[in-house]
């Protein structure tokens, strides 16, 4: 009788054992999606601007958002997807100017999109509310691939999120066509903002094997 009531005790206490164990491998797994996020695009949200100055004035265009969605694990610092611009739908108020841009500079024909595919942060984001981080990866423009890494002002609401993002595209130094004429001079680097906004569509996790 001992024997079995010891046994019994013995049974009790492993399955007390596998259900805490149990109990440990859920927490860590909601935990690690509740950490990471998915962000998608609304490219009826997004703006990207663009800003080259010259000597009379200063010129300002826009193109449009193709398509664009990362997904963000904050434990390992890493981020993947794509962000993808309509080269061709560059404008800036000069149908002459349009012409030699997308014809001469971008070749926006032979090169249809402008892409950044991020791979890595620096920075902490937060559930909610604002964060600053900086983010690195490939841009690609003019069919050559780059490496960057590009400041950026986030913040994260219930479902929804916005981001701020300015940098500078030597486009000269990277093998494009500098516009300036003996009687126009441009600078030859071009000054990019991009405002995101979109929506939190599901929480991954980005390496679940470590929780097996």
């Amino acid at each position: 009788m001992n024997l079995t009531r010891k046994a019994q005790r013995c049974l009790s206490w492993r399955r007390l054992g596998w259900a805490i164990s149990t109990l440990l491998l859920a927490s860590l797994v909601i935990s690690a999606a509740a950490e990471g996020a998915a962000f998608q695009l609304d490219p009826s949200q997004t703006s990207v601007k663009f800003t080259l100055g010259d000597i009379l004035h200063t010129v300002q265009g826009t193109f449009q958002l193709k398509h664009g969605s990362v997904e963000l694990d904050p434990a390992s610092g890493t981020i993947s997807g794509e962000i993808v611009v309509d080269a061709k739908s560059g404008k800036s108020g000069s149908a002459m100017r349009d012409r030699k841009m997308h014809n001469e500079i971008l070749e926006s024909e032979r090169y249809p999109e402008i892409s950044f595919r991020p791979d890595s942060i620096e920075g902490a984001v937060a559930p909610q509310g604002e964060s600053s981080i900086r983010v690195h990866g490939r841009f690609n423009i003019h069919g050559v691939d780059r490496e960057i890494t590009v400041p950026a002002e986030m913040e994260r609401s219930e479902g929804r999120w916005t981001a701020t993002v300015h940098f500078t595209v030597p486009y000269a130094k990277w093998g494009m066509k500098n516009p300036s004429t003996l009687f126009l001079h441009v600078n030859d680097s071009v000054e990019i903002d991009l405002l995101a906004a979109g929506s939190v569509v599901r929480p991954p996790i980005a390496n679940p094997a470590r929780y097996q």
